[in-house]
């Protein structure tokens, strides 16, 4: 709802700075100033009454509680009111405490001064009256539970969540319900998506079907008149035409042109073979006939063979010979075990599943056999498609999909920044060239089309990728340059930056921005977006240093870190302060991210390990995994008379799927994902993603549809975008 008034408050400042009514807007921007519901925003308010208790001011405390009361609290049902009584109970209580703590007796006495009339009356308040005399009631067992922090935090989320939820349920004038109505819209387009989806997924089942059928009728003008071929052969012939595609169609029919002169197989009663042969020539329907039908096993294979061998033994035929000797060397072949695809398999008898054609290879890749053999209970994706995108001239640093899952911005390491959509297809809408270098980017989160950029100089730029200019450029620290990691809210009113000073051996020139060997001087800094300023500076234990990866949770209540010193922090942006740290890699750790379940987080370091750490057990691993250099870095790329470019890790190095079950990790030539196992069975292979031919640095995994897209780039420039259909079970 905070956001929906946020939105409405800019378009009716738009409508009047429109209209020209100018003494109307500054007679509303002096009331929002001064509005006590704070635009909606439960944060805020909880912060203007610990404002009120800090300061002391019992008067503004007991008007403000009173508007809301007012405001909100007295258009909730009679059985609301007593949680209503319990939270003005504990807020007075919270401030007692809180006169007590300070050392501030006198504010206690000229609390129980002027509530005495009110609260006398109150059973849970007689006992209290006793609290200005006792010297440590901190030890008294009746107050010592209120002194605790464990109390003033249930408080605070107490009241926090009861607000957010009278939020949510209150009442929305018509003029705000146009959020709900863009929700819908953006769901019916979304659904509209994974339809069109879901039907390109079904075209690319069916159209290895409308191919079979234009093989049926494109075979060679030779094989029409070839009126020795019988039904085994012809059969035969067209099996191996479907398993490999790109041999050409002579090399297959050249196999079996010594027994093209062979009777067929299958004659009438009566019948000689040159009148079974005649009359199929004869009828060319008859032709497409036998070429539509299954393929048949090998045991009816072996038995018209040798029908056939009899008849021509009978009769005397001069070819008697080399098709004895033919057979033979298809019983060799034969003989050989292929691999068959998992639809053939199902289509066939035990029997003929035991054999194989000899053209017919075995497939490692996964992704063949998620095309080719079908949708098996073991692939949990089908690759629908790979896309190149190659406007970028140097290595990436950073691919990042935007929410929606429409746009890609990409950033590589000469600065330059591409904005690009891939649906219906794929076209780049803006480039940002910055005469300062560029470390980290960021989509915001709302609205979606606005982008943060860090760069090298210690400035933070917000850019509108509709709109193709920069709205604001945010100096953020002098003495600590580089902005090496951007993340935004999911609420969208604030972001969290990394401020790192320069690295010893920044200047190399192999490599762009390396973080150095040892652990480099940092800031943590929280901005807000609507006022475009510092909020505050997060204090990061032991001492200052350089956050390498940033991630929030899902309503941006946690954000964890990724330091250079192999630490994870772990802070409370409810109270911007750290909850948990821990040691967690020999090394810097390169990325972090939360988990499905948010119940933890994964992280992988410069040691090679990709840990799964317990946030509710601090330091705890639920897993950990061996990767190699190729997934983690650093990245070598090298070229002619022994040249070598060397990339450490910048932007993301592992993406989950919708559901957390499979990790997306970098590789040498793609991208490599997993099914996530427990950690004695280690990480399970799924699917290869390749197609590159430099090393990847990065990945993206964007789930916002069924068919969800990968993206994998690479140090000489080239993105791929990869389609993959889930399967579900």
């Amino acid at each position: 709802m905070a956001a929906a008034v946020e939105r409405t408050d800019d378009l009716v400042r738009e409508y009047l700075i429109y209209r020209g009514f100018n003494s109307t807007l500054k007679h509303l921007d002096s009331e929002i100033k001064s509005d006590k519901e704070k635009g909606f925003r439960v944060d805020k308010i909880i912060d203007q009454l610990q404002h009120l208790i800090q300061n002391y001011d019992l008067a503004g405390l007991k008007e403000y509680w009173a508007y809301l009361d007012r405001r909100l609290f007295s258009r909730l049902e009679d059985i609301y009111r007593p949680t209503v009584s319990k939270l003005r109970t504990s807020l007075y209580r919270f401030y007692v405490i809180h006169s007590v703590q300070s050392r501030n007796p006198e504010k206690t006495q000229e609390f129980f001064q002027k509530q005495a009339l009110e609260l006398q009356a109150q059973p849970e308040w007689r006992e209290w009256f006793a609290l200005p005399f006792i010297s440590t009631p901190e030890q008294n067992p009746v107050f010592s539970p209120y002194f605790s922090r464990q109390w003033a935090d249930t408080f605070l989320v107490s009241l926090h969540n009861f607000l957010s939820v009278l939020f949510q349920c209150m009442p929305l004038p018509a003029l705000l319900s146009f959020d709900s109505e863009v929700q819908k819209l953006t769901g019916l387009q979304e659904e509209n998506e994974q339809y069109r989806q879901m039907l390109f997924a079904l075209q690319g089942e069916s159209r290895p079907k409308k191919d079979e059928v234009m093989v049926h009728h494109k075979l060679p003008p030779y094989v029409q008149h070839m009126d020795r071929l019988g039904d085994t052969e012809l059969d035969l012939v067209y099996s191996q035409r479907n398993v490999n595609m790109t041999t050409p169609s002579r090399n297959f029919f050249s196999t079996f042109l010594p027994q093209a002169r062979r009777a067929p197989g299958k004659t009438a009663p009566g019948s000689s073979p040159t009148q079974a042969s005649l009359g199929r020539k004869d009828s060319p329907a008859g032709v497409q006939s036998v070429k539509a039908k299954d393929p048949p096993g090998a045991k009816d294979l072996k038995t018209a063979t040798v029908s056939a061998v009899t008849v021509d033994l009978a009769t005397g035929h001069p070819r008697t010979r080399r098709v004895h000797d033919h057979e033979k060397e298809r019983k060799e072949l034969l003989s050989k075990p292929s691999a068959q695809s998992s639809e053939k398999k199902n289509d066939s008898d035990p029997d003929t599943q035991t054999e194989a054609l000899p053209d017919q290879t075995d497939s490692t890749n996964q992704t063949r056999v998620c095309e080719v053999g079908g949708a098996g209970a073991e692939q949990p994706f089908i690759k629908l498609s790979q896309e190149e995108y190659g406007e970028h001239h140097s290595s990436i640093m950073h691919c990042r999909v935007d929410c929606s899952g429409r746009k890609v911005a990409s950033l590589d390491v000469d600065g330059v920044v591409k904005v690009w959509a891939f649906n219906p297809i794929m076209q780049t809408k803006a480039t940002i060239m910055s005469k300062s270098p560029l470390l980290s980017l960021e989509w915001a989160a709302k609205p979606d089309r606005l982008l943060l950029l860090g760069s090298g100089v210690g400035t933070v730029k917000l850019y509108d990728t509709d709109a193709k200019k920069s709205l604001y450029e945010m100096s953020i620290d002098t003495v600590h340059p580089r902005i090496l990691s951007l993340a935004c809210s999911p609420s969208g009113t604030s972001f969290v930056c990394s401020a790192a000073a320069q690295a010893a051996n920044s200047a190399v020139a192999t490599e762009s921005d390396t973080r150095g060997s040892g652990p480099v001087s940092g800031h943590l800094l929280l901005w807000d977006t609507k006022t475009v300023k510092q909020q505050l500076q997060f204090s990061l234990e032991p001492g200052p240093v350089a956050i390498n990866c940033t991630a929030f949770n899902h309503n941006g209540n946690l954000l964890v870190t990724g330091a250079a010193d192999g630490i994870i922090r772990l802070f409370d942006m409810q109270r911007y302060e750290s909850a948990l740290s821990w040691k967690a890699h020999d090394g810097e750790v390169y990325s972090v991210e939360f988990s499905y379940d948010e119940n933890t987080v994964f992280s992988i370091g410069e040691d090679g390990k990709f840990v799964q750490w317990n946030i509710h057990r601090c330091g705890v691993k639920q897993s950990e995994y061996s990767l190699s250099q190729d997934a983690v870095g650093p990245f070598v790329l090298s070229g002619y008379s022994g040249y070598k470019q060397v990339q450490v890790p910048h932007g993301r190095l592992f993406a989950f799927d919708s559901e957390g079950q499979h990790v997306l990790t970098c590789a040498s030539n793609g991208g490599n994902i997993y099914r996530l196992s427990k950690a004695d069975v280690g990480l399970e292979s799924v699917l290869s993603l390749g197609g590159h031919k430099a090393p990847v640095v990065t990945v993206d995994w964007c789930s916002a549809m069924d068919c969800g897209t990968c993206l994998t780039a690479s140090m000489d420039g080239k993105i791929k975008l990869n389609t993959l259909l889930a399967q579900k079970p």
